[in-house]
């Protein structure tokens, strides 16, 4: 299932990805520091959501209190919970 997140505090202004069976199949930022963006998108293709979101949780840009990588684990976060309740 694609999803799409409306990203906030980042450079980034959305995420849309696609998850099947919880596997991250696609990543692609809109916005944000594009080799950044790409690296981390590239290293979560065939990756659990489950396994990935731990490991980019809460990491910050600069002084903000968030980053791209961080809004994507709140992004599968949510997407994991939608898909459950569904």
């Amino acid at each position: 299932m694609t999803h799409t997140y409306q990203t906030r505090g980042v450079c980034s202004r959305k995420i849309d990805f696609t998850l099947e069976n919880g596997v991250i199949t696609n990543v692609r930022f809109t916005g944000g520091c594009s080799g950044n963006t790409q690296g981390v998108a590239a290293l979560c293709i065939g990756r659990k959501a489950e396994e990935v979101i731990p490991l980019i949780k809460g990491i910050r840009c600069g002084f903000k209190p968030t980053s791209c990588p961080d809004q994507l684990a709140t992004a599968l976060e949510k997407a994991l919970q939608e898909e459950a309740e569904a």
